[in-house]
């Protein structure tokens, strides 16, 4: 097995709610609601959803007084840290501070005056609360427009600089920061410029990324870039697709870097001419029936007995496919045979059968330790 080479670059650790963020925490996962705010039932909702798929923080816009009083609603109904998203009205960051916000998502920029930004502090640090500097390519401030001409990593660097001052004069470090722009070169350019300069944890995400497809593959090569360099401590896939799904996206690129484990893995082969079976279905159907398993677990399913058995023996569960009957592995050993007919059905119950035996073992160790994770 080849050691894991990503090494994360050292961050002070801040607390969004009951989550940790930066230092040696688990990189975490989070989305943003997309419903109305004064929807509360339609956002809790989502918020649920979120949280079923793996969400560890969600974020909701606060746009007005109304919206702050329902955000003060949504928080007593739900359990994951929420971000309360604010611009422009300092009131509203007050508000929702008092209201049960985990984390303010601001710009001290735009908030005004630097009394109002004291404030702002001062409630934060009231109420225990972390907050996130967040810099966009497409909202830097005028003047820097001017400087640059177009975005650049250095203009995102020398924006979000100057939000963290404001923050720094007011002995204020337990902040967070985005540089996020929709270009994969531009975002990591100005990533890797902000972690040479600050020691604050770092929220990583391409905004505005696109659909499903495009903005997947554009947010696996900028933040697994990253996150191979040792770069990142929370981050967002920002997709034109619901939450949910940014949120499978985000555990798929650190499954995949080795970083986190939420569920399943499968190995799947693309499929050839050699398959004894439709393998593109039966990985389609596996998929589906078993979302809402959150142990993790590698499961290999390849079509034929070329790459099969090297696959099998590496993972928890695997099929070698073969007509009629084919071949089981259970923890790299031979195990049995099953109906090439009857694969989705036979896999699904060896899964649950190993998530149950793995939480029971789990349970015993808590109970002769008195720990949990």
């Amino acid at each position: 097995m080849i050691e894991n080479p990503i090494r994360r670059k050292p961050t002070r650790k801040i607390r969004v709610g009951s989550v940790y963020v930066g230092g040696d925490a688990p990189i975490s996962i989070q989305s943003m609601t997309n419903t109305e705010t004064c929807d509360v039932a339609a956002t809790v909702a989502q918020i649920q959803r979120c949280v079923d798929a793996g969400a560890d923080i969600m974020r909701v816009s606060v746009p007005s007084m109304e919206a702050a009083a329902a955000f003060g609603e949504i928080r007593k109904q739900v359990q994951v840290p929420l971000v309360a998203d604010i611009h422009f009205d300092y009131k509203i960051a007050l508000a929702v501070a008092d209201l049960g916000a985990d984390c303010l998502r601001i710009n001290p920029g735009n908030i005004g005056s630097e009394a109002k930004i004291r404030e702002v502090v001062a409630a934060a640090r009231h109420n225990d609360i972390s907050m996130r500097i967040g810099v966009n390519a497409g909202s830097l401030e005028k003047d820097i427009q001017k400087k640059y001409g177009e975005p650049t990593g250095q203009a995102l660097l020398e924006s979000a600089m100057r939000h963290i001052d404001i923050l720094d004069r007011l002995d204020f470090q337990e902040f967070k920061v985005s540089v996020k722009a929709s270009n994969v070169f531009l975002t990591m350019d100005a990533y890797r410029l902000l972690s040479k300069q600050i020691d604050n944890p770092l929220h990583l995400g391409v905004t505005e990324a696109g659909i499903y497809r495009t903005g997947s593959v554009k947010s696996a090569i900028a933040l697994g870039g990253l996150l191979m360099e040792g770069i990142g401590d929370t981050m967002r896939i920002s997709l034109a697709a619901e939450p949910e799904e940014e949120i499978k996206i985000g555990f798929d690129i650190l499954k995949s870097l080795g970083l986190r484990s939420n569920g399943i893995n499968f190995i799947a082969c693309p499929s050839c001419s050699r398959q004894e079976f439709n393998v593109i279905k039966v990985m389609q159907m596996l998929e589906e029936r078993l979302e809402d398993v959150r142990t993790p677990m590698d499961v290999s399913v390849i079509g034929c007995k070329v790459n099969g058995p090297g696959e099998a023996k590496e993972a928890d569960i695997g099929v070698v496919g073969a007509s009629p009957r084919s071949l089981v592995y259970r923890n790299g050993e031979k195990s049995h045979l099953i109906d090439t007919n009857q694969l989705v059905d036979e896999i699904e119950n060896m899964v649950r059968q190993r998530v149950n035996e793995l939480e029971k073992a789990k349970s015993k160790e808590i109970i002769r330790t008195g720990f949990s994770e």
